[in-house]
């Protein structure tokens, strides 16, 4: 290589020659950096939505391309992160399109050794119908002093991190409506 295309290829030379003496434009682009484009201008749409990995609720910009997923960064309108993700929120495109996620119900009976496909339809009214029966069976309807208690102690229910309040509370009101007393909710923030 000769002495001018190595001094040439210098940032500093090109800062120079080229009117650019902070370093802010072309001078300091590689040939590889000039052909660059953000992974956003692909996206054919986008959307806005709340991450689903823990209560707080942050917001974020979903980026979608042929009807997948290419992108998600902070909301820079939400008022609760302002544009910011954590390293879980950013990485939550993975929940969408892992190849681990599953897309079916598994069910292993009692005593099962394996896991079996149910629609969710029957997963769905299996549970219903779990819940009917337990809350028929363990009904009580007075405690052993004799006062009312129209409670079942037999069902609990413990809600995720990934529920915000509302959800929580729609949770607890149908809870109570059933008679549950034991509810908690297991948030991390």
């Amino acid at each position: 290589m000769s002495l001018s295309k190595l001094l040439e290829s210098w940032p500093a030379v090109r800062q120079l020659r080229e009117g650019d003496p902070l370093g802010l434009g072309r001078a300091v682009q590689s040939p590889r950096s000039r052909t660059l484009v953000p992974r956003i201008d692909e996206a054919e749409h986008v959307v806005q939505s709340v991450c689903p990995f823990c209560a707080v609720g942050c917001g974020q910009l979903v980026y979608v391309s042929d009807g997948a997923i290419t992108h998600i960064e902070g909301d820079p309108a939400s008022p609760i992160s302002r544009g910011r993700l954590c390293p879980k929120g950013q990485a939550s495109k993975s929940y969408a399109d892992s190849p681990l996620r599953e897309y079916k119900v598994k069910y292993r009976r009692p005593y099962g050794t394996s896991w079996e496909e149910l629609s969710l339809g029957d997963a769905m009214e299996m549970i219903a119908d779990r819940i009917i029966r337990t809350r028929a069976d363990s009904w009580e309807w007075k405690t052993e002093d004799g006062n009312p208690a129209n409670r079942t102690m037999a069902i609990g229910n413990l809600g995720g991190a990934t529920l915000d309040n509302e959800e929580n509370y729609l949770i607890k009101k149908l809870m109570t409506a059933l008679g549950v007393v034991q509810v908690e909710n297991q948030a991390r923030i």
